[in-house]
């Protein structure tokens, strides 16, 4: 059985901590860019062919 010790040194660990913090927040930018590029696509598309038939 585990004492009290070794459940307080579990708890406290924070080794993988950080990576799952910055998986999070690669997964939250991800998100929003997709989302961007969704709501925005067509108007960008249109903006790009503008400039495509003005040259």
């Amino acid at each position: 059985m585990f004492n009290l010790k070794t459940i307080r040194t579990l708890v406290r660990r924070e080794e993988g901590q950080t990576l799952s913090e910055y998986a999070l927040i690669l997964v939250l930018i991800a998100v929003v860019a997709i989302v961007a590029i969704t709501l925005l696509g067509n108007q960008i598309s249109t903006v790009i062919n503008n400039i495509a038939n003005a040259l």
